[in-house]
């Protein structure tokens, strides 16, 4: 859609209303806004974000600029802010509509209630602006401050404002036209209610699979941990397995208000990844308020189940939350802290399972899984350097490793995971494991299997191949798959 085309009706991506055509674009500015316009996304939360991201007590530096107003909050997150303005959701169709205005010989301008410190390398970096106004510390350029300024600065009636909020209905009824941008049917009737002239364009999708995307349900299956302590003390009957299912659906509740925070914290290390710059935040399909919304209300449905569960399974939930938190905003960027972090993460599951269920938890079940997921860790860190290298870049972004670490990380894989491999077979010569299994010695096929596997595993992170948690990976891989069967194969065979 380009400004000289004519509106388009209901059926198409844009419509009219209005009394007959805008004036010469030649006498007229096209002012945008910024944030849900220009930007798919919004600066007051992504200058917090970014910041809270590698300082927790910005929360409490924003707490202060409140007490001062709106305009004092924006100032004092631009300062500490750390914003990449080339790696921002811009926008596609907003910035051609731009870039068609300024070809025909109009003037442009970005005019945003976000500070002026932000809007300026964002106006820097896309060059599509004549001029650039924005918030101070003492002025909130929004709704009626705007709608003021802009009369002022070009006259009524003799500019295009483009926007997207209901804040922009004072503006829109002193513009020669309105530009509304992926409006709610609401907000576009009240456009039309006020403007002179109405051109409404929809360059995103109304869909809830960003919102699903974003709680990260492929990784529930780490989740399925929890029903270990059950499987492997044999006790499989419905009060345990009701239990177990609980315990699955509240920490998969729990896990994905993490993974909601840690990806808006997250936003520039995303947004510079090949991959990971698709994640519903830091594309913007999913605007930051939402997830400011998604994280608390996942966390207290998480936490109302476990609490149903039992409080001695809640207590561990919440240890785990915090754990969880800690990671994603501090020891991930800790060199080994952040691996042996993730290796009692997973561990938890298990400890969460056998809290739930009631089962005593085997300290042979415990150490093979701290060696065990501390090999998956280094596996994940060694998957994100090889990729940093192929990348040209010297080190993980947000991690605290460098390409020249990739051969201990790799070490480290390989040796933990031996080790978990030596707790089994040591298990299988116990006297506990005559009390569980008929014939013992099957279990000698799932130390070979898990052998091949593992070794395997930090093959492939070796050679650029593992894009994903190498639990989630394994679910995918069909080599693995037959590796689970083969396991289950020998634990069925020696139980029975």
């Amino acid at each position: 859609m380009y400004p000289q085309e004519p509106a388009r009706g209901p059926d198409g991506l844009s419509g009219g209303a209005g009394e007959g055509p805008v004036q010469d674009q030649t006498s007229l500015t096209l002012v945008v806004d910024l944030d849900g316009t220009l930007l798919r996304s919004d600066m007051l939360y992504e200058s917090f974000w970014t910041a809270f991201g590698r300082d927790w007590t910005v929360a409490l530096t924003a707490m202060r600029g409140l007490v001062q107003g709106r305009a004092a909050l924006k100032a004092a997150l631009a300062e500490t802010a750390r914003l990449e303005p080339a790696t921002l959701p811009y926008d596609k169709e907003v910035l051609d509509y731009v870039r068609a205005w300024r070809a025909n010989g109009g003037r442009t301008a970005l005019v945003t209630a976000s500070n002026q410190a932000l809007a300026d390398p964002i106006a820097a970096h896309l060059d599509l602006f004549d001029e650039v106004h924005g918030s101070d510390d003492s002025r909130n350029l929004k709704g009626q401050a705007k709608a003021a300024f802009l009369a002022e600065r070009f006259g009524q009636g003799r500019f295009v404002y483009m926007g997207d909020s209901p804040a922009d209905l004072p503006v829109w009824s002193l513009a020669a036209k309105a530009v509304t941008v992926n409006a709610s049917a609401r907000l576009r009737a009240e456009a039309e209610s006020v403007a002179h002239d109405v051109e409404h364009l929809t360059t995103v999708p109304n869909s809830v699979r960003p919102y699903l995307k974003a709680l990260r349900p492929h990784q529930w299956l780490k989740n399925i941990l929890v029903f270990l302590p059950m499987l492997a003390g044999h006790q499989i009957d419905a009060r345990t397995v009701v239990l177990a299912v609980a315990a699955f659906v509240a920490y998969s509740l729990v896990a994905s208000s993490v993974y909601v925070v840690n990806d808006m914290t997250d936003l520039n290390a995303d947004r510079a990844h090949p991959r990971k710059k698709r994640r519903p935040f830091a594309s913007g399909a999913v605007p930051l308020s939402h997830g400011m919304l998604m994280a608390p209300l996942l966390f207290l449905a998480g936490a109302g189940i476990s609490l149903a569960v039992g409080p001695a399974f809640l207590a561990v939930v919440c240890g785990y939350f915090v754990l969880t938190t800690a990671y994603s905003l501090n020891l991930k960027r800790r060199m080994v802290i952040d691996i042996c972090t993730l290796a009692g993460l997973y561990s938890m599951r298990i400890v969460a399972g056998a809290v739930a269920t009631g089962i005593p938890l085997s300290v042979w079940l415990l150490a093979f899984a701290i060696f065990f997921f501390l090999a998956l860790a280094a596996v994940k860190r060694q998957a994100e350097l090889v990729d940093s290298a192929k990348r040209g870049t010297l080190r993980a972004r947000g991690r605290g490793y460098n390409v020249g670490d990739l051969p201990i990380i790799t070490m480290i894989a390989i040796a933990a995971g031996y080790v978990s491999v030596l707790v089994l077979v040591l298990y299988v010569d116990s006297p506990d494991v005559s009390t569980l299994y008929k014939e013992p010695s099957m279990l000698w096929g799932i130390g070979g299997v898990l052998l091949f596997w593992l070794t395997r595993t930090v093959m492939i992170a070796h050679r650029g191949h593992m894009h994903d948690d190498p639990l989630v990976y394994a679910a995918r891989d069909r080599v693995s798959q037959i590796c689970m069967i083969l396991c289950l194969g020998f634990a069925v065979a020696g139980a029975l």
